[in-house]
């Protein structure tokens, strides 16, 4: 299971991991890019460590949008968050969600870090983290 630093700045650093169930002390005030599906689930593992922003999959959607459901839970704690859409990412696989994800959902945190519905993940990423 991948868990890799791919990217560092003076804006900090780029963490990825197939699984948001990794998430540990060492990534606090990371960017994590996590293969996971947006849902509440993934989104209490998210809140164990303060990140500065943590990408999921949307996964579909899913049934009541269960698969974003996680923005708005840590947009309501102040983290912010993303979902990459799993047509452009695998979910379960984060290196395919950062060399090929486009981002379908972001929260108005990661808004104000300048993250777009439509972004290319590595592209606006790299750039975040470069300060």
């Amino acid at each position: 299971m991948l868990k890799k630093t791919v990217e560092q700045g003076t804006g900090g650093k780029v963490v990825l991991m197939d699984s948001i169930t990794k998430v540990s002390a060492d990534d606090e005030g990371a960017v994590v890019v996590c293969a996971s599906h947006g849902g509440t689930s993934s989104g209490e593992f998210a809140l164990e460590v303060p990140l500065k922003l943590v990408v999921f999959n949307d996964a579909g959607g899913g049934k009541d949008d269960a698969g974003i459901a996680a923005l708005a839970m840590l947009q309501g704690r102040g983290v912010a968050a993303a979902t990459v859409a799993h047509t452009s990412g695998r979910i379960g696989d984060s290196l395919d969600m950062w060399k090929n994800g486009v981002l379908s959902h972001v929260n108005a945190a990661a808004r104000e870090l300048g993250l777009a519905d439509g972004d290319k993940v590595c592209d606006r990423l790299t750039k975040l983290v470069s300060g």
